[in-house]
């Protein structure tokens, strides 16, 4: 019997852990993938927007010689903390399910099964992308995930999206040599775009070394081409492969199962107390991303690990009880 299972191996997760066990606390975490995963997916060498200072956990120094750490510098970090603190860490274990009630949760995985007294979820978003909802959508050209631009040296790419990850593709494949086109489901770039990113992307769309589509969508992913619904009606352009950097969302389905409520918002955020994170399920917390729902831009390392020492002095206090709902005031989006 652990007194908290944390779900989710990410900087938020581990960050529970961490406080958890400074509180007194014994503590496992558990991750369906790799130390980190979310991070593990990002594009190889990709720098943070964020400075080291900012995504640190646990009080522990994030030395970099950069201005701003790469994601083989966070890797390492994030590694290295949880090897200090004797985190306890299984990996590669899905959770499949959460049953009991507090002080007798049991987390079901396919290995085995946990016992804890409290639940802290912290899975993030980056597991599952928005999709298109177009017929080809399936076919092996197309990708929610842009790793390193080699495989598109020479080849008709098309990056879909608006926001940064789609402004870094487009960017990145131009300059390596891919004849790289940017669909744009609205009128313009996202306002959200980095201030040193934007002026690049918008000036290379200016002098045509990146075919821009604006208030444009994908209607079907064929073999060789893709075919656009653009102001100026149908077309069809050559393609080879397709980065649909169209975004994430939590993992609903996990979320619902394990019988979480949500409120009624346009973004589907979960019920939780916004001074403690416990969920409408008595004894299991939210941490991170996940907070938010669709709103993903609302949560990120720099704000959501502040949420490990708020989860773990409420439990540690021992005011993990059962909640009135009619009385606590929840967190929701507008």
């Amino acid at each position: 019997m652990h007194d908290v299972i944390v779900i989710g191996a990410g900087p938020v997760g581990l960050a529970c852990a961490i406080e958890a066990q400074r509180a007194g606390l014994t503590a496992r975490v558990i991750d369906k993938g790799a130390l980190v995963n979310s991070i593990v997916g990002y594009p190889m060498r990709m720098e943070f927007f964020s400075t080291p200072e900012l995504i640190e956990i646990g009080g522990h120094p994030f030395p970099v010689q950069r201005y701003k750490p790469t994601r083989e510098d966070a890797i390492e970090y994030y590694r290295l903390v949880a090897a200090r603190e004797a985190l306890d860490i299984c990996l590669y274990e899905p959770v499949a399910d959460v049953r009991g009630t507090v002080d007798d949760f049991l987390v079901v995985t396919p290995k085995q099964e946990h016992r804890a007294r409290h639940v802290i979820i912290a899975t993030g978003f980056f597991d599952r992308p928005n999709l298109l909802n177009v017929p080809g959508e399936d076919l092996p050209k197309v990708t929610h995930y842009y790793r390193e631009v080699f495989p598109y040296v020479r080849q008709h790419v098309a990056v879909i999206g608006a926001k940064n990850s789609a402004a870094k593709a487009a960017l990145d494949c131009y300059r390596h040599g891919a004849h790289t086109t940017l669909i744009v489901r609205s009128a313009a770039l996202s306002e959200s775009v980095k201030y040193w990113l934007k002026p690049d992307l918008v000036n290379r769309i200016k002098e045509g070394s990146i075919t821009a589509f604006f208030n444009t969508q994908v209607l079907a992913i064929r073999e060789k081409t893709l075919v656009l619904a653009t102001p100026a009606g149908e077309r069809e352009i050559a393609n080879d492969w397709v980065l649909a950097m169209t975004g994430y969302h939590p993992e609903f389905a996990f979320l619902e199962r394990i019988g979480l409520a949500f409120a009624a918002d346009a973004y589907r955020t979960p019920v939780y107390d916004d001074t403690t994170f416990e969920t409408s399920r008595p004894g299991i917390y939210i941490a991170g991303t996940v907070c938010g729902g669709y709103h993903t831009s609302r949560w990120f390392i720099e704000n959501g690990r502040f949420h490990a020492r708020q989860i773990a002095k409420h439990i540690a206090d021992g005011r993990a009880a059962p909640i009135n709902l009619e009385q606590v005031h929840w967190k929701t989006e507008e």
